[in-house]
C-alpha cells in the first residue's frame, strides 16, 4: 500500500495513420484507372431500378461530355490511339498553320456535280477542264505540303519509327474542311496559336 508505484507500462508506439497526410504512406500511390475505379464503386446506386438507370446514363453523359472536352482541347488521355503522340500532334499543327485548297475539295465536288445536269455541250466541257484543273492543283499542293512537312519531321523527329504514319495522317486532315477536324486545330492559319 505505502510501497514503490509500479511504474507506468509506456504506451504503444503510435503507428502512422492513413488518414494524416505527414505520415508515411507504406503502398504505392494508386493509378488514376484504380482511383476512378474506387470512387465509382464508392458512389451510392439507387435501389430504385429507373432511378439506377438514370443515375447512370446522367454518369455517362457526363463522361461523354468530359472525354469530348478533353479531346476538343487536345488532351493526350481522351485522344483516339490514331492522334496520340508528339509528332501526331506536330502534323496537326503542321496542317492547321497552311492554307490548302484540299479541304474544299467536298464543294468543288458538289458544284461540279450540279453543274453536270446542265444540258449545254459548252458549259460540260467548261466544267470537265475546269474539274481537271483543279485536281491537278489539289494534287500537286498537298505534294508540297508532305513534301515540306516531311523535311521539317525529319529535323523534329530523328527516329523513322517517331514518324511512322504521319504523311498519310496529314493528308487525311488536310482534305478535311477545317472547322469540322478533330482534335480542334491548336494554331491559326500562319501558325499563331489559338487562345481559347
Amino acid at each position: 500500500m505505502f510501497g514503490r508505484k509500479k511504474p507506468v507500462e509506456s504506451a504503444a508506439p503510435p503507428t502512422p495513420d492513413d488518414h494524416d497526410p505527414r505520415a508515411p504512406k507504406g503502398r504505392p500511390t494508386p493509378s488514376r484507372k484504380e482511383a476512378e475505379a474506387a470512387r465509382r464503386h464508392q458512389l451510392r446506386i439507387p435501389k430504385d431500378p429507373k432511378e439506377a438507370k438514370k443515375a447512370s446514363r446522367e454518369r455517362d453523359r457526363e463522361e461523354r461530355a468530359r472525354a469530348r472536352a478533353g479531346m476538343m482541347a487536345g488532351d493526350e488521355r481522351y485522344l483516339p490511339a490514331r492522334d496520340r503522340g508528339p509528332a501526331k500532334a506536330f502534323t496537326r499543327d503542321f496542317v492547321d498553320s497552311r492554307f490548302t485548297i484540299a479541304e474544299y475539295f467536298i464543294f468543288i465536288a458538289v458544284a461540279v456535280l450540279a453543274l453536270g445536269f446542265v444540258q449545254n455541250p459548252a458549259v460540260q466541257s467548261f466544267v470537265t477542264l475546269g474539274f481537271m484543273l483543279l485536281t491537278f492543283v489539289i494534287v500537286v499542293d498537298t505534294a508540297i505540303l508532305l513534301f515540306t512537312l516531311s523535311r521539317r519531321a525529319s529535323a523534329q523527329f530523328p527516329n523513322k519509327a517517331d514518324r511512322k504514319g504521319i504523311m498519310f495522317y496529314a493528308a487525311l486532315r488536310a482534305i478535311q474542311l477545317r472547322r469540322l477536324r478533330l482534335p480542334a486545330p491548336r494554331v491559326r492559319r500562319g501558325g499563331a496559336p489559338i487562345v481559347r
